[in-house]
């Protein structure tokens, strides 16, 4: 689910960097430092029972908070700033869109927009699959169905575990074994046959 979020950072603005645009210096540093990062939220802060993990895609906007400081030693400016962001928070058991990025023998990868999620291989369909390394692809065995990269499908998040380290390396597994899920075209054949024409 994407979410704008609002947050408070310290930036470190380095000495070498002070006789440039301080304005235009502090967002390229603040968007170097936030986008793409895993931000962690308290309770209080989302109304939720639990910390909440938020992975920053896009700094909206900033406003720096107060003086910036100078730290003896250091010679650089640490300068803290407010700062708006459109972020991604996946939840289990959500129902996602994504695209198919690769295809290895054991599933697919969807890009899920900043994070990719792992499709394995049982979790695509109720059929036998074989899978077709060379050309990137998955094929049902009897249902002749086939997935392969750049492919849109919809998905369900089943597992979950968020890298604050590297959201690149975080593990989302996902499945289309339900009703409703599955390569949109085969979720829109499934359609029509239901609806008789």
């Amino acid at each position: 689910m994407y979410v704008v979020v609002e947050r408070e950072d310290v930036i470190r603005i380095p000495p070498e960097m002070l006789s440039e645009d301080i304005d235009n210096v502090l967002e390229q540093l603040a968007r170097e430092k936030i986008e793409g990062k895993v931000y962690s939220f308290s309770r209080e802060e989302v109304k939720d029972p639990a910390e909440v993990k938020y992975i920053i895609v896009l700094l909206l906007s900033m406003q720096k908070v107060g003086d910036g400081i100078i730290v003896p030693g250091d010679g650089a400016v640490y300068q803290k700033v407010r700062f708006r962001a459109l972020a991604f928070h996946p939840e289990l058991q959500e129902v996602v869109l994504g695209s198919v990025v690769d295809v290895l023998k054991f599933g697919a990868f969807l890009n899920l927009g900043p994070i990719d999620g792992l499709l394995h291989i049982s979790q695509i369909i109720d059929d036998v699959i074989d899978v077709d390394t060379e050309n990137k692809r998955l094929i049902g065995k009897e249902s002749k169905k086939v997935l392969k990269v750049k492919d849109k499908l919809i998905a369900k998040i089943v597992a979950l575990n968020i890298n604050d380290a590297n959201p690149r390396h975080s593990r989302i597994g996902l499945t289309m074994r339900q009703q409703g899920l599955g390569k949109i075209e085969w979720i829109e054949e499934m359609t029509k046959e239901n609806k008789g024409g």
